[in-house]
C-alpha cells in the first residue's frame, strides 16, 4: 500500500509554471518596477545636466599641457624678444623647410651652460615663418627637482620628454616639437670641444617621428658655444649645490649661471630640408633598430656638416 501511495506521488505533475494574462503584462509594461523607474528618472534628469558640461573657453589663456599664454607672452615681450633681435641678432636660413601645417619633429645641436637655443628657434618660428606655429619643446625629467623652474618651463612651452607625449603633439595634435637629441652630453662640453656633435643617443627621436608619420627637420645653430662657453666643471661644487653640473664660464663666480649673463654672440639658425618617415617600404620602421640607427646617423651627420659649412663661411663670432 504504501509502494502504491509513493508511486502515485512520483506520478503526480509537477505544478505549471503561472501565466500571465495579457492584463498583467500591460500592467508590468505600465509599471515596470523600482530599477526601471530609476533609470527613466535618469534618463529624464540627463539634460539638466549639461548645464555643468565645462564650456567651449575661447578666452582660455591655459592650454592641456599647463602652456600659458599669458606667462609666454611676457617672457617674448621681454627677454626673448630683446636676446633675439637686439644681443644675438638671430640670422635665419631655410625657414620655409618647416612646415606650415600638420606634426613635425624638428632636431637641433645643443649648447651652452644655460642654453639660449630652443627659445631663439621658437622665436625665429614665430618672427621669420609665413604661418608662425607655436614649438613644444621636450624637457629633460631631472629639472622637476629644481623648485620654480620646474613649474616655469610647462608655462613656456616645456613637455615632459616622454614617448607618449611626443606622439601624441605630432600624431593627435599635429604639432610642432623640438628635441636636443645630445641631452645633457651638449650642454656640458667644453669650449675646446665646441661644435663638435654628441652621440645622438638610441634614436628615440626617429622611433617617435616613425611612429606619428612625422617629417624630421634638421637645424644647425651657430653661437650659442659661445654665447655662455664652458671651461671646466667642478665636481665638488656640484656635488654640493645638487645641479647636473657646475661649469666654470667666463663671468664666474658673479654671473656664470645667470640668464642674463650670455656674451653678445652672432646666432644663425639654419633649418635644412625635413626628412620623411611615412614612406620608408616597411609597416612599422620603428621596429627595426638598424633603420632607426641609420637615419638617426645620417640626420647626426647633416647636421654636423652643416655646422662645419657655416662656420667656415662666419668671419667673426661677434658679427658673423
Amino acid at each position: 500500500m504504501a509502494d502504491d501511495t509513493r508511486r502515485s506521488t512520483l506520478r503526480q505533475p509537477t505544478q505549471e509554471p503561472s501565466r500571465i494574462d495579457e492584463d498583467d503584462r500591460l500592467a508590468l509594461v505600465e509599471d515596470p518596477g523600482p530599477a526601471a523607474a530609476s533609470a527613466k528618472a535618469v534618463a529624464e534628469r540627463e539634460p539638466d545636466l549639461r548645464e555643468y558640461l565645462a564650456p567651449i573657453e575661447t578666452e582660455r589663456q591655459v592650454t592641456d599641457w599647463g602652456r600659458s599664454e599669458r606667462v609666454e607672452g611676457f617672457f617674448d615681450r621681454t627677454l626673448i624678444d630683446f636676446y633675439y633681435n637686439l644681443w644675438f641678432r638671430c640670422e635665419v636660413e631655410g625657414i620655409e623647410h618647416v612646415p606650415a601645417e600638420g606634426g613635425a619633429l624638428l632636431v637641433s645641436n645643443h649648447s651652452g651652460a644655460l642654453p639660449p637655443d630652443a627659445p631663439m628657434i621658437a622665436k625665429a618660428i614665430k618672427e621669420e615663418h609665413p604661418h608662425p606655429r607655436p614649438l613644444h619643446l621636450t624637457v629633460e625629467h631631472f629639472f622637476k627637482g629644481y623648485p620654480g623652474l620646474s613649474m616655469l618651463l610647462p608655462k613656456i612651452g616645456g613637455v615632459p620628454a616622454h614617448p607618449a607625449n611626443v606622439h601624441r603633439l605630432l600624431a593627435d595634435e599635429q604639432q610642432l616639437v623640438l628635441v636636443f637629441p645630445e641631452g645633457r652630453k651638449g650642454t656640458e662640453k667644453l669650449y675646446k670641444d665646441r661644435y663638435r656633435l654628441r652621440r645622438f643617443g638610441r634614436g628615440g627621436f626617429v622611433e617617435a617621428a616613425m611612429r606619428a608619420r612625422a617629417p624630421i627637420v634638421p637645424i644647425a645653430l651657430v653661437g650659442a658655444e659661445e654665447a655662455m662657453p664652458i671651461f671646466a666643471h667642478i665636481p665638488a661644487l656640484q656635488k654640493l649645490t645638487g645641479l647636473i653640473y657646475f661649469p666654470i664660464t667666463p663671468l664666474f663666480p658673479h654671473l656664470g649661471l645667470l640668464g642674463t649673463a650670455y656674451l653678445p654672440a652672432k646666432f644663425k639658425i639654419r633649418f635644412l630640408p625635413p626628412v620623411p618617415t611615412d614612406d620608408l617600404g616597411v609597416d612599422e620602421p620603428w621596429e627595426d633598430q638598424g633603420l632607426v640607427q641609420t637615419i638617426a646617423h645620417d640626420i647626426r651627420a647633416t647636421i654636423q656638416d652643416e655646422l662645419l659649412d657655416m662656420l667656415g663661411k662666419r668671419k667673426s663670432v661677434w658679427f658673423g
